[in-house]
């Protein structure tokens, strides 16, 4: 095994990222990237729906900014005042990936955030991070892999010998990558990854041969397919299932003691958001109604708006297949986690389950 995969590997285990002295520093020096408060709300304290009584201030941490339709539960929630009549004016700061987010909940700059399982379990087993998930949004993997029709990647031996972009090193992507391969018997040492941006305009890289392909969100993939005939996209599920691959909340042990009740609010205004999206068969209103607060690419074009949208319910439901929204399948959370000891992604997860809170979704 190369030193590059056994160095990734041993960050997952030691993150030296989740110091809380950092930690601290990040939340001194103040989040401010992006700010969005739920319109109804009117920035402070007002009327919550029906009651007349006053709202109470929340603070969400996004790994992602508002401009993706990655995030389209928090952006219909503050768009469609469901965190108003929830009680809430949340503010949603968005922080540079998953990472950030954790070290600045830890520091109690924020009550709940939303990143990969995999993240959660590296801060969680070897910073000792009191970290709880409590609940579980995106149940398949929601990144995919763009690839020229030229050079397809389409099974598990089209990777070995390839260079394979991914947003950051070390990151969320490339250890899904990592699984993928290791699970479906390729080499890990075989394929190379190259950092590269998220964008639609990295696929020329691939149209020149600089790249074999790279991972993207799904709002990614969808508008480059849209606007490149020889383009191909490849599900990582299709080639091996990648079992720890999962999107949850994630808040600490000290905030939820001390803001249960709000971010039980928060999780219940997530959930009736989602259902929204999913009532709307055909996502016409669920596009009409950000339009109003937000303009982005995949958003304004019609077609990808709703089959990112299309996609993203399947992924909240896992195809229908889910148990009640946002609910963790403990069991799974197991195997997930039985998953990534058998990769030497973690260890010491015996006691898994203690980390996984369904009560706040009742």
């Amino acid at each position: 095994m190369t030193q590059e995969v056994t160095d990734i590997r041993r960050a997952m285990l030691s993150r030296s990222t989740f110091l809380r002295g950092s930690a601290l520093a990040l939340a001194a020096g103040g989040l401010g990237l992006l700010t969005a408060c739920s319109p109804a709300a009117g920035g402070g304290s007002s009327g919550g729906a029906g009651g007349g009584g006053s709202l109470q201030d929340f603070t969400f941490l996004s790994y992602l900014t508002l401009d993706t339709l990655s995030m389209s539960p928090e952006m219909v929630g503050l768009t469609g005042g469901y965190f108003t009549e929830a009680g809430l004016n949340t503010t949603v700061e968005a922080v540079r990936g998953s990472p950030v987010a954790l070290q600045t909940l830890i520091a109690g700059a924020g009550a709940l955030t939303r990143v990969g399982a995999i993240d959660l379990v590296a801060a969680r087993v070897e910073q000792g991070q009191p970290l709880i998930n409590v609940g579980t949004i995106v149940r398949r993997p929601s990144l995919r892999i763009m690839y020229s029709q030229d050079r397809p990647l389409e099974k598990a031996a089209d990777f070995e010998g390839t260079t394979i972009g991914v947003p950051s090193q070390g990151g969320t992507s490339e250890k899904t990558l990592l699984l993928m391969l290791e699970n479906s018997g390729v080499d890990p040492d075989s394929v190379q990854r190259q950092v590269v941006a998220q964008t639609p305009a990295s696929f020329e890289m691939v149209r020149r041969g600089q790249l074999d392909g790279y991972m993207g969100s799904v709002d990614i993939s969808l508008m480059v397919a849209a606007s490149n005939d020889d383009a191909g996209v490849l599900n990582p599920a299709d080639i091996a299932v990648v079992k720890a691959d999962t999107q949850v909340y994630v808040t600490t042990e000290e905030q939820l003691e001390r803001s249960g009740d709000a971010i039980r609010a928060y999780l219940g205004a997530v959930k009736a958001a989602v259902q929204s999206i999913i009532d709307d068969t055909d996502r016409s209103a669920t596009i009409e109604l950000l339009r109003g607060e937000y303009s982005f690419a995949t958003l304004d074009d019609d077609a990808v708006a709703k089959a990112a949208l299309d996609e993203a319910v399947a992924l909240w439901t896992d195809g229908g297949d889910a148990p009640e929204l946002l609910t963790t399948d403990v069991d799974g959370w197991m195997e997930a986690m039985a998953e990534l000891e058998t990769a030497g992604f973690a260890s010491n997860t015996d006691d898994a389950a203690s980390w996984v809170d369904n009560s706040l979704l009742s």
